[in-house]
C-alpha cells in the first residue's frame, strides 16, 4: 500500500544527512564545556593552583584541598593521590575517586631531554630520601617519580628541585609534558644533530606558558637525532627526527599523532624539513592545533591522534603551514632505521670525544634516593658531572675515561646496577601498578622484578632480545603494544575458579622498520602465578622454531596460535 500524503515518506526521511555531533573542537566554536575536566580548567587555569599549594594548602593540610584542585589542576604540577593501600584490583573501576585516594601524592619530577647534573640528580634523591619514604622510579618518560609526598612538603620539595634548575611544571595535566630527548645528545658518535638546544629552547618559551596549559589532554613531544631513535618517535604526539637533507644540512623530520593506550596509533610523517632554529614555533604551531582543533567533548578522543587520523597527514600540515607558522615548510627526506639496534644505550660505548658512556639497568626503573645518591657519587667520584636517564628505564653516566671504565663498571655493579644485563633485566619494563596507581588493576613492579629472577634461572643462555613490558591497566603507560611480549593487566579466574591477578598478552609488536601492534589471540592470558611458566614456555618455542636470523617478532607473527600459548 503506498504512503498516504498525510505520511512522510520513509525512504525521503531515511536519507536526509544526520548532523554530526560537535566534538568540542574551540576553533570551530564550541567554548562551553562539555564535560567536567573542561569545566574545571575554564573555571581556573591549572597553573595558577601553585599558589594555592603554597599558600594556603601546605599550611592547613589534606583535608583544606579543593576536589577540583586536588584531582585536576595538582596534576599540572605533577601531583596525583596515590592509591590508598589494600584496596584490590576488583574495585578500581567501582569506587569514587574519593574512596581510591590516599593522603599521600605521587610527584614527578620533569627532567626534558633526561639531562642531570650530578648536583641535580643528588637534589632528586635528597628528596626521595626526606620526603618520599626513599621511593624513587625512573619512567619510561625520563622522569623520576616519587611516592608518599605529602603537601605540607611541596613547598620544600619545588624549592629544593628549582634551587638545581629543576621543577614538576606542567610533569601532568592536560599540558605539554616533559620533552624527551637521546641521552647521549651531544656526544655520540654517529648522532645526526644534538638536539639540546632546541629542547631549552621549547623549555624556555613553552612551558608554563597559559597558552597552551590547557589542552584537550596531555602532549608528548621528543626531538633527537640519535640514530638508535631511542626516544621512540613513532609514539609520540609531536616527534623531532634529525635527519640531513639533500644538501647535508642538519634539522628535522616532523612526526605527529602517535600514542598507545586503549587505541593505539603510530605517527604520522608530514615529510617536512625543519630547521633547527624553527623547531620551537614548529613546536608550538603543532600544539597550538592541537588547543584549538583537539577534540574535548570526549576524554576518550581528546588525543591529537585523532585529530590527525580524521584529517590526515596532508591537511595537517597545511593548516600547520597557513594557520600558525605563515610558511610553508620545504619538503624533506626520511629518518634512516635500523631494524637491528637496540635503543637503550646500555652499555659500556666509545664518545665522539674519544670518552666512554655507561649505561646501567636499575630492575624495571625501580631504585630509591639512597640508591641515586651512590649513582651521583660514583659519577664525581670518575670524573663526570654528567647523567642521563633513559626513556627504557635506564640510566646512563656520561665521560667516562677510558682507564676508568674498570673501576665505575665495578663500582655500579656493587650497588646492583648491572653495566652488561640480561637480556631479561636490559629488556624488561613495568609501569606503576597498583602499589600506587589508582588505575591499576594489578601489581607489576614485583611481578616483573620476579620474572625477570625466574628467566635468568630458567633461560641462562637466552641471548636473542626480547622485550617484555609490563602494565597494570589497559593505558600502555609501559607500551605493552610495541612489546614482543606485552602484558596488559587484569583479573581472571584460575583452575580453582577463584578470582586472581592476570594479564593478557600481546605477541609481535615492535618499532623501527618491524613497526607493528602486538596481536592478540582469542583467550591468550595467564595467571600471574603462571607467568614465568607462560614467557618460559614461548620462549622455547622460539628457539626451537625460528628461522636464520629471525626475531620474535617475525616468529610470532608467523607462528601456528597453538605455539603461542
Amino acid at each position: 500500500m503506498p504512503p498516504s500524503s498525510a505520511q512522510p515518506d520513509k525512504a525521503a526521511t531515511a536519507a536526509k544527512p544526520r548532523r554530526r555531533r560537535g566534538e568540542g573542537q574551540w576553533a570551530l566554536g564550541y567554548r562551553e564545556p562539555l564535560n567536567k575536566n573542561e569545566e574545571n580548567k575554564k573555571n581556573d587555569d591549572g597553573l595558577n593552583v601553585r599558589d594555592r599549594i603554597i599558600n594556603v594548602y601546605s599550611k592547613a593540610g589534606f583535608d583544606s584541598i579543593d576536589p577540583a584542585d586536588l584531582r585536576g589542576r595538582f596534576r599540572w604540577f605533577g601531583l596525583y593521590t596515590q592509591r590508598a593501600p589494600g584496596i584490590d584490583g576488583g574495585k578500581t573501576a567501582v569506587l569514587e575517586p574519593e574512596e581510591l585516594d590516599d593522603r599521600y601524592f605521587m610527584l614527578r619530577v620533569r627532567i626534558d631531554g633526561g639531562q642531570l647534573s650530578a648536583a641535580q640528580l643528588r637534589a632528586v634523591a635528597e628528596i626521595s630520601r626526606d620526603h618520599g619514604r626513599d621511593t624513587a622510579d625512573i619512567t619510561d618518560r625520563q622522569n623520576v617519580q616519587y611516592h608518599w609526598i605529602r603537601v605540607e612538603d611541596v613547598p620544600a620539595i619545588w624549592e629544593k628541585l628549582e634551587s638545581v634548575g629543576l621543577s614538576t611544571t606542567e610533569a601532568c595535566g592536560d599540558t605539554p609534558r616533559v620533552i624527551l630527548g637521546c641521552p647521549l645528545a651531544g656526544v655520540a658518535e654517529d648522532e645526526v644533530i644534538d638536539p639540546t638546544a632546541q629542547i631549552e629552547q621549547i623549555y624556555e618559551d613553552h612551558i608554563g606558558s597559559p597558552l597552551y596549559s590547557n589542552l584537550p589532554r596531555k602532549f608528548k613531544s621528543s626531538l633527537s637525532g640519535c640514530t638508535s631513535h631511542c626516544v621512540n618517535h613513532e609514539i609520540n604526539d609531536v616527534a623531532f627526527v634529525g635527519v640531513r637533507d639533500g644538501s647535508g644540512e642538519a634539522g628535522y623530520d616532523l612526526f605527529v599523532g602517535g600514542g598507545l593506550s586503549t587505541n593505539p596509533m603510530f605517527a604520522k610523517r608530514l615529510g617536512t624539513f625543519v630547521r633547527p632554529d624553527q623547531v620551537s614555533e614548529v613546536w608550538a604551531g603543532v600544539c597550538g592545533i592541537f588547543r584549538d582543533y583537539g577534540f574535548r567533548r570526549l576524554r576518550t578522543r581528546a588525543r591529537i591522534k585523532f585529530l590527525i587520523k580524521e584529517w590526515g597527514a596532508e591537511k595537517f600540515r597545511e593548516v600547520l603551514e597557513k594557520e600558525y607558522l605563515g610558511y610553508e615548510l620545504p619538503d624533506g627526506p626520511e629518518p634512516v632505521l635500523d631494524p637491528g639496534v637496540r635503543r637503550d644505550h646500555v652499555g659500556v660505548h666509545r664518545q665522539r670525544d674519544g670518552k666512554f658512556y655507561v649505561g646501567f639497568a636499575p630492575k624495571v626503573g625501580r631504585v630509591s634516593g639512597s640508591r641515586l645518591l651512590r649513582v651521583a657519587d660514583i659519577a664525581e667520584e670518575h670524573g663526570s658531572d654528567r647523567i642521563r636517564t633513559t626513556a627504557d628505564q635506564k640510566l646512563v653516566i656520561l665521560d667516562i675515561t677510558e682507564d676508568r671504565v674498570p673501576s665505575i663498571t665495578a663500582a655500579l655493579e656493587a650497588e646492583g646496577f648491572e653495566v652488561n644485563p640480561s637480556v631479561f633485566r636490559r629488556q624488561t619494563m613495568a609501569c606503576t601498578g597498583i602499589e600506587f596507581c589508582k588505575l591499576a588493576i594489578v601489581e607489576t613492579k614485583d611481578r616483573a622484578a620476579t620474572l625477570i629472577d625466574e628467566l635468568e634461572k630458567r633461560l641462562p643462555d637466552f641471548e636473542e632480545p626480547v622485550t617484555i613490558n609490563v602494565n597494570g591497566c589497559p593505558n600502555s603507560c609501559a607500551r605493552i603494544q610495541v612489546a614482543d611480549i606485552g602484558l596488559k593487566g587484569q583479573l581472571m579466574l584460575n583452575e580453582q575458579g577463584e578470582q586472581v591477578e592476570g594479564y593478557q598478552i600481546h605477541l609481535g609488536g615492535g618499532m623501527g622498520l618491524t613497526q607493528a601492534f602486538g596481536k592478540k589471540i582469542r583467550g591468550l592470558k595467564t595467571t600471574a602465578d603462571e607467568l614465568p611458566d607462560y614467557i618460559e614456555r614461548v620462549l622455547r618455542r622460539f628457539q626451537e622454531q625460528r628461522k636464520d636470523g629471525e626475531n620474535f617478532a617475525a616468529w610470532a607473527g608467523r607462528a601456528d596460535d597453538a605455539d603461542l600459548k
